[in-house]
């Protein structure tokens, strides 16, 4: 069985495990902010920000110096002693990389492209700052690793995939332990481009209410490590597919989410009914919020307690996957009670199917969650966590 063995994260929420699940519990989130800095060109929206200040890219790694890596090792720091003993361990060859990202180096790249006619680029700027591949690639150089490397970008279903892979990794007997996780920043092509497609809230986003407009983008950056060893929050399964059926919209009967969803079930030897917790992707889209609500009744009925934490920590894109499994692994770990839909400034929307969405925080009855994102391209990956018994 693969064990969630140490996870770090920062992300709207806070930066920290502690301070994010004291904010988790509070339905509050100190980076959720209008936007005062421009990313987008036109029109008002608001960001999820991380507000803590982020570690330096070593001077001697200057090639790796974007927000995107910095994200990276803050959330590093958390997990760093559990990471260094799995080194010893296992050896830096047997230890894997697999990270998510869809932005990398992307705002860097924008940066020095306006800034061109002003003067000179940034001393630090290096095009491969902005490789998809970048964020993989710097953590396995500053942990000195030789085992794979390697980035999984599917859009916002990126680092659930690089979950996913790491699992595999671990499990085909190439690797022992995996570094997985993602990471995204805040950039203006992002922004402007959901605003392209309507898609951009200009509010705090608002999933599964009738007002609910679009989404608000976050930064984060997650990280977990993924072993054999005992321990307390297990990846009991994964599942995932590919609807293939439109550029950015999901299948209007949600056929891919569901085969995802049932994968999952069926590695894990569970049924609908062992769930306890289902953490949506619940992007505050019109079609998205719709389509998932009724691949929720149909699978599990109204009898699973759900809900989305994009309200608290934006949507971080790449990095989501990893944000909410690791909000998961903060759950089940911590005992701490199940996160509630905010409806206080908008009706929840009673015309989506009915689901178990949770109208007040509540204690989880059975330790076994399910976390699912959905990305475009109908990229569908679905991972159930649950406490071991051992």
């Amino acid at each position: 069985m693969i064990t969630l063995t140490a996870a770090g994260m920062v992300n709207a929420l806070g930066n920290n495990l502690a301070e994010i699940a004291e904010n988790l519990q509070a339905n509050t989130a100190p980076g959720m902010v209008p936007d005062t800095d421009g990313w987008l060109q036109q029109g008002e929206c608001w960001v999820g920000r991380v507000t803590g200040e982020l570690p330096e890219i070593p001077p001697d790694m200057v090639q790796y110096h974007s927000r995107n890596n910095r994200l990276l090792l803050a959330a590093l720091a958390q997990i760093r002693p559990q990471v260094d003993e799995a080194i010893v361990r296992y050896g830096n060859e047997r230890v894997a990389v697999v990270l998510g990202t869809s932005t990398s180096g992307l705002d860097e790249g924008d940066r020095m492209v306006s800034g061109t006619h002003a003067g000179k680029p940034p001393a630090s700027y290096r095009y491969g700052q902005q490789e998809l591949g970048d964020p993989s690639r710097f953590l396995s150089d500053y942990l000195q690793l030789f085992g794979p490397a390697l980035t999984v970008s599917t859009a916002c279903s990126s680092s659930a995939r690089a979950i996913i892979t790491g699992q595999r990794l671990i499990e085909s007997g190439m690797v022992d332990a995996a570094i997985v996780g993602g990471a995204d920043t805040l950039s203006r092509m992002p922004v402007n481009g959901f605003n392209s497609l309507e898609s951009l809230s200009s509010t705090r986003c608002k999933p599964f209410s009738a007002a609910r407009n679009g989404i608000t983008i976050g930064e984060a950056g997650a990280l977990i490590l993924l072993t054999k060893e005992p321990g307390k929050v297990q990846l009991l399964g994964v599942g995932e597919s590919s609807d293939a059926w439109h550029m950015s919209a999901p299948h209007p009967e949600g056929v891919g989410a569901i085969r995802a969803i049932e994968m999952a079930l069926r590695e894990a030897e569970l049924t609908a009914q062992d769930i306890g917790y289902i953490n949506m992707h619940g992007t505050a889209t019109r079609l998205n919020d719709e389509i998932e609500a009724k691949v929720v009744n149909q699978l599990f009925g109204e009898s699973v307690p759900c809900s989305s934490t994009k309200h608290l920590t934006g949507h971080t894109l790449g990095a989501a996957g990893a944000c909410e499994a690791v909000l998961c692994y903060l759950l089940l770990s911590q005992g701490l009670r199940l996160p509630a839909q905010n409806f206080t400034d908008a009706h929840q929307d009673l015309t989506l199917a009915p689901c178990g969405l949770l109208s007040a925080p509540q204690p989880f009855t059975k330790p076994i969650m399910l976390s699912n994102s959905f990305a475009f391209g109908g990229n569908n990956a679905s991972l159930i966590f649950g406490v071991s018994h051992d």
